[in-house]
């Protein structure tokens, strides 16, 4: 079965590419632009990004994708398609506007085991041509140690078995920018377009700590070092990045189906990737980059693109992840996982969710932020909350936003309460983040409001952090605070200690309510955003 025959794209009204994929491919090995992370969000943002360049002449040899992960995203999605996708744009009004993307001219599973594909990248990533590698690996990926602050086990392997068995997907980077240093020592912009905060300076850091390991056990030349820490060479500008891109849809699938679209099939692979011929987001979109190329770069304001300076970068993303999305976004998780939903956009038809959601970023968030000259954080958080989270055409779930939500604590609450306590001294009087914390911990517990059993998402602390709690007992009495004060203080969890913040004991009472007995967690969610 051939995807994506022109005729059924035609009659499924897909809107078509303005280039053909024969002419990008004629300056493939003369690549400008490589990304890492062949998943949803490269799927349905920067192809399309690559897409309007490469209509506009912008971007001849289109996008080579690689893949360090999942093997099967390649074999099974992405070359079956001759590198094709069908980006699914989903209006509020139930629209789906459907576009064909044919920018991404190569596909490659980008491990050593695969020596050929291995091969191919290493010679793209040695051209000239070559101007920015962008990565969308998710902020875990770029961590190098474990929960006990030690190096993660593959990457010891890394630092001993050098640049050529390199596995890590940090350790790659930095064995093809060997590559590089030997082939031509030419400039280039590695971009972090990640969802974290200061996402370039952790890149940078971690593969700086891989070649000093290197270097230090004579695997490399020192003088690799100096090429990466040379900022006129290598630099690793920070970037904000913001569309909301579930997993593939279901009912998007059907639809799809029966507009004549076939091999619309979602799969999920033995690695647990979920993804499909199409991608589905929503139709709101940031990504701001900080302008340091020292190779240029194609004109990616063509494209929508920010480019600025890295003070607005950092500015523009503090706004978003510590006051106008990702902390209610973490605060509906939380809540809705605890009573019942599936569903973030049914969340917003529940006056307790929007209550605490509008008391987490209008009240105690955004007094915290300030404007940018680019982005007015006031409109950003009202195009959340009015347009953006109710969409019901966005297939996002409670579940998927409460994953890893021990590694979001510190920067979505903790750089708030940290900036009350330098301008105000004080910040005791904050109670929606304090909710959320606590509410956080009584799902930790993995029983709902109701009563029942809870499947809790994926963290890479929850099975130390339940160890903790495994003196609370649900609708028991119980001394909570030798339960919650090793983990209240944990600074490593929240960037503070929340005690000497003056929020403990708030916290423990909030939670040794919502233990009491079935219906605590809605009974004092309503008492909170009702007084």
């Amino acid at each position: 079965m051939q995807l994506f025959n022109e005729e059924d794209l035609v009659n499924a009204d897909v809107i078509l590419p303005e280039i053909t994929k024969s002419q990008l491919s004629q300056a493939k090995d003369q690549p400008k632009w490589l990304h890492f992370g062949g998943g949803n969000l490269f799927r349905a943002f920067h192809a399309e990004i690559g897409q309007k360049l490469a209509n506009q002449g912008e971007l001849a040899g289109g996008i080579a994708v690689c893949e360090t992960f999942d093997e099967a995203v390649i074999s099974q999605i992405y070359q079956p398609a001759d590198n094709n996708i069908l980006e699914v744009i989903l209006h509020e009004d139930g629209k789906l506007e459907k576009k064909l993307l044919n920018v991404v001219t190569s596909s490659h599973f980008c491990q050593p085991e695969a020596a050929a594909a291995f091969e191919k990248v290493s010679e793209l990533f040695s051209e000239k041509s070559l101007q920015m590698v962008t990565v969308t690996i998710t902020e875990k990926g770029y961590s190098l140690i474990d929960n006990n602050n030690e190096f993660l086990t593959i990457v010891k392997e890394d630092f001993n078995n050098g640049p050529q068995r390199a596995t890590h997907t940090m350790s790659i980077i930095a064995s093809l920018l060997y590559r590089r240093f030997q082939a031509n020592q030419a400039p280039l912009a590695l971009v972090s377009t990640d969802n974290f905060s200061q996402n370039g300076a952790k890149f940078k850091q971690s593969i700086l700590t891989i070649i000093e390991q290197w270097v230090k056990n004579q695997l490399v030349p020192s003088q690799l070092l100096n090429y990466v820490q040379d900022s006129s060479k290598i630099t690793f500008p920070y970037s904000m990045i913001d569309r909301i891109t579930p997993g593939p849809s279901e009912a998007v699938a059907e639809q799809l189906t029966k507009a004549g679209l076939d091999g619309m099939t979602i799969m999920q692979t033995t690695k647990g990737t979920k993804i499909a011929p199409f991608s589905n987001t929503e139709t709101t979109y940031y990504l701001v980059i900080e302008d340091s190329f020292p190779n240029g770069r194609p004109p990616l304001e063509l494209a929508d693109v920010i480019l600025t300076n890295q003070n607005a970068v950092n500015a523009i993303d503090e706004m978003k992840v510590t006051a106008c999305l990702n902390p209610l976004h973490t605060a509906m998780a939380i809540f809705g996982c605890l009573l019942g939903y599936q569903s973030i956009a049914r969340e917003m038809s529940d006056d307790d969710i929007v209550g605490l959601i509008k008391g987490v970023g209008y009240l105690e968030g955004l007094p915290m932020v300030a404007d940018t000259p680019m982005i007015n954080a006031q409109k950003f958080i009202d195009v959340v909350i009015e347009k953006r989270l109710p969409n019901p055409m966005i297939p996002d779930t409670p579940q998927r936003i409460a994953t890893d939500t021990s590694q979001k604590m510190s920067v979505r609450y903790g750089e708030t309460i940290k900036k009350y306590l330098l301008k105000q001294s004080d910040a005791s009087k904050l109670k929606y983040i304090p909710l959320t914390i606590a509410a956080w911990l009584r799902y930790l517990l993995a029983i709902d409001d109701f009563g029942n059993e809870l499947q809790l998402s994926p963290d890479p602390l929850l099975e130390d952090l339940q160890k903790q709690l495994e003196i609370i007992a649900f609708e028991n009495s119980v001394d909570v605070h030798s339960a919650l004060k090793p983990i209240l203080e944990n600074s490593s969890i929240f960037g503070l200690n929340l005690y000497e913040a003056e929020l403990g004991a708030r916290i423990e009472k909030y939670f040794a309510e919502m233990i009491r007995e079935k219906g605590a967690v809605r009974q004092l969610l309503h008492r909170i955003v009702t007084e």
